[in-house]
């Protein structure tokens, strides 16, 4: 059978030059690490042949026994990773090996860059590096820390054998692919060894590396067998013996107490081509009606595609040990997506679709179950060890956020959960609890503060915060966009009601001074001549101009109604493209303030409109909201400021 190979050279695709340079300069102290990411890519290559021959057996083609070779050729100096998995169509193979993390290249260069900019003194631990090189999906790649040149020949299952494809690189910014006859289905990695990296060439070494950190996988890993050196001379000519060199044996099925730590973190950096360790881990067996085994991980950093909307998170899903569906969305909720691990199910059936996932009550019951553990572990880092707490917090905190709108039933216990920058401390840091902010609150204090903002120093330096730094009243200062979905959906918590500093009235409670609040009554009263007379100068501008309750040391403030829309909900929507209704703020007055007392005493019209403009619009401003007319607001302050030189006043 002849081939039309259809040779061409290709430039790899964005900076892949610069990630490889970068890849093999972060890994060079761990070299290892090759091996473990060429034969998980094998194993699931094998896992996804097994998936899709549930529906077409034909992909099989004869040989449905699925397996990872390791072999060895010390006189050609190579060490090829050898499966008979789903393989690679000569696209697919420009789609993902001519590309490293696809659109996320520049994102990932200029992070690896950051992090190589921080510096720091050498650890144990992985470097910010190699964290990065994980997160990306770039295990492929760590070919080139012990090779000059990589070889991949694939065939994808189901096509026929003059379909194979032959891609070859010296990682220097090109390869090259031409299509080759392949009889057998799946994908030869083929490394060149570097001159100083003969070492792997050791069969024995790379059983010692295999049973490291792949003796865990699922999928048989063969290597020749190691037969004396004398017998069989001619063993040259005959096809070599195979052994499988790992137990084979799915980890999660294997007794908890037959399991070591280093077995954990050595199939979840398997499983989620992580280079570093998890944060934490369930693992857990289910028997009854409904029989599963769930095995569920908590990453120690989230991966760069965390927020990215396309990009389907879950755990894998298998049915009686027979990989069926990789981020099986369904098993855990949106807000946990960064969970990592396995469900391993003896009652669905092997043919289960995304679609039947969404309506099937096993899932709903193995849903619900896996929230209950992964809420029961972070509670109990959260508990007894706050410091990693705080690592999954930083990573994590802003997804959990979700939680309260998207898993009613929960909503308290992940509000135990969430933690808060503060007026209390000095810092932005989210370290505040729910729990801890009720411990702390006043005697009397039935409501729990909090603040939105744009920014974490917007929402420090409030006007509206005035007041409850006089009477000593903690609040809780939200930055994240997230945060105005948050409070929204959380009202209250442990019976304590959430209450906004920026709307409507504002409600101390027991903490309110009566004879100052008389006060202000009754400076309303005195002083309703100028609060009518700047309504009315204000226009459609304003709903309404009242005294103020908050106000310390400002002379205004911008405040919405109760059942309205907050000032900084409505600049995030607009801030992602979405329509936020129109709502008129209300702007309350410091009538003790010097500023506001020479505005009422302003005879001229059009003088005391210009004030009460710039008023208006500087405390638009300390709410960091963005005016309608900034240029009209520059020319009265400057005419003001002229007015006032002029006049030496």
């Amino acid at each position: 059978m002849t081939v039309d190979a259809h040779p061409e050279t290709l430039e790899f695709k964005a900076e892949v030059s610069q990630v490889l340079d970068l890849v093999i300069r972060s890994l060079y102290s761990n070299k290892e690490i090759f091996l473990r990411e060429l034969i998980s890519n094998a194993s699931d290559a094998a896992e996804k042949l097994r998936f899709e021959a549930l529906t077409d057996e034909q992909l099989f083609e004869d040989d449905p026994q699925l397996r990872v070779r390791v072999l060895v050729d010390k006189e050609a100096g190579t060490v090829t990773v050898s499966d008979n998995g789903i393989g690679l169509s000569r696209q697919e193979i420009i789609d993902t090996i001519g590309s490293i993390a696809s659109s996320g290249t520049r994102r990932f260069v200029a992070s690896m860059q950051a992090a190589q900019a921080a510096g720091g003194e050498e650890t144990a631990t992985p470097t910010p590096d190699q964290a990065l090189i994980g997160q990306f999906g770039v295990g492929f790649y760590s070919a080139f820390i012990v090779a000059d040149r990589v070889t991949l020949i694939s065939r994808r299952a189901g096509l026929t054998p003059e379909h194979g494809v032959h891609w070859s690189s010296d990682g220097q910014g090109s390869y090259s692919l031409e299509t080759v006859l392949k009889p057998g289905r799946g994908t030869d990695v083929i490394l060149h060894l570097k001159e100083d990296e003969r070492e792997f060439l050791d069969p024995w070494r790379l059983r010692s590396i295999i049973g490291k950190f792949s003796d865990h996988i699922a999928i048989p890993i063969e290597m020749a067998r190691e037969d004396d050196a004398d017998a069989d001379k001619d063993k040259e000519d005959k096809e070599p013996a195979f052994e499988q060199v790992n137990r084979g044996t799915a980890l999660w099925m294997r007794s908890k107490s037959d399991l070591a730590d280093e077995d954990y973190q050595a199939f979840y950096k398997h499983l989620s081509h992580d280079f570093d360790e998890p944060l934490a881990w369930v693992h857990n067996r289910v028997e009854g009606t409904n029989e599963y085994t769930a095995l569920l991980y908590v990453p120690k950093r989230a991966p760069w595609d965390l927020w990215d909307r396309d990009q389907r998170h879950g755990v894998k899903l298998y049915v009686r040990r027979v990989f069926v569906m990789d981020e099986a969305d369904k098993l855990v909720p949106h807000y946990l997506r960064f969970v990592k691990g396995v469900v391993d199910s003896d009652d669905l059936p092997l043919n289960v679709s995304r679609e039947i996932l969404q309506h099937n009550r096993k899932i709903d019951s193995i849903r619900g179950a896996n929230v209950k553990r992964i809420l029961g572990l972070l509670e109990g880092i959260a508990k007894d060890e706050p410091e990693q707490y705080q690592t999954f917090w930083k990573e994590f905190g802003r997804v959990l956020k979700e939680g309260p709108a998207e898993d009613y039933a929960n909503r308290e216990r992940i509000g135990g959960l969430l933690r808060f920058a503060s007026t209390a401390n000095d810092d932005d840091a989210q370290t505040v609890s729910l729990d801890t902010y009720i411990e702390r609150m006043r005697e009397g204090q039935t409501h729990i503060y909090f603040i939105t903002a744009d920014s974490p120093a917007a929402a420090r330096h409030s006007p509206h915060l005035e007041v409850f730094r006089k009477k000593g009243v903690e609040v809780l200062l939200l930055s994240d966009r997230v945060d105005e979905w948050l409070v929204s959906n959380l009202h209250e918590y442990q019976g304590k009601h959430l209450q906004s500093v920026t709307k409507g009235e504002l409600d101390l409670g027991n903490l309110a001074d009566q004879e100052e609040k008389q006060k202000t009554e009754q400076a309303a009263k005195e002083h309703e001549g100028l609060l009518k007379r700047l309504q009315e100068s204000l226009g459609e501008r304003v709903q309404e101009v009242r005294a103020s309750t908050r106000l310390v040391d400002s002379p205004a403030c911008i405040v919405v109604g109760a059942h309205d829309m907050s000032a900084n909900l409505a600049r995030v929507l607009k801030a992602v493209g979405q329509d936020a209704p129109a709502t008129r703020p209300i702007l309350e007055l410091n009538l003790e303030h010097p500023l506001v007392r020479r505005l009422e005493a302003e005879t001229d019209a059009n003088r005391f409109a210009d004030l009460g403009l710039i008023l208006f619009d500087q405390a638009q401003l300390a709410e960091g909201g963005q005016l309608d007319d900034p240029a009209a607001f520059v020319g009265r302050l400057n005419d003001l400021m002229l007015k006032l030189f002029m006049s030496g006043g």
